[in-house]
């Protein structure tokens, strides 16, 4: 019997574990020995394959509503390397970006000179600074910004 369901499988071209035999027939699908023979079989609904059982959908769909509202985006659910997101150059830019602002600030505020703007612009570069903060901090420690 297990040779006719591999048989049955291979004809109808699905998995064994899909193919099913009526109970009423056993006795015809054991005569039957060549393809020829099962193929009737087949044709007379003794042999037959299970229906799909396809993946649900549901929880899927679900989790997408949850998404569109923001949820379930934690860094518990992302996938990938820590730079796969936000590449390193990219989060570089961004970095830079503030940290040149704030400086230019700082100088049309005259709050610092142009010799102080050069020293802090290039130590941004070397990447120096974590973030704006860290140049706060640098420049109170280092009693550099120039009190109105």
């Amino acid at each position: 019997m297990i040779n006719k369901k591999r048989l049955a499988a291979k004809i109808l071209k699905v998995s064994p574990s899909k193919i099913t035999f009526a109970s009423d027939a056993l006795e015809d699908i054991k005569k039957g020995i060549t393809r020829a023979d099962i193929r009737g079989l087949i044709a007379v609904k003794k042999i037959f394959k299970k229906g799909t059982n396809e993946q649900s959908r549901g929880r899927a769909r679900k989790k997408k509503i949850q998404k569109s509202k923001g949820r379930q985006s934690g860094r518990g659910s992302k996938k990938g390397s820590k730079h796969s997101t936000l590449s390193k150059k990219a989060a570089w830019i961004l970095k830079i970006r503030t940290q040149r602002k704030f400086i230019k600030e700082l100088k049309e505020r005259s709050l610092i000179d142009s010799t102080i703007y050069r020293q802090l612009y290039r130590k941004s570069k070397g990447g120096y600074f974590r973030n704006k903060r860290h140049i706060k901090l640098y420049l109170n420690e280092q009693n550099m910004i120039n009190k109105k």
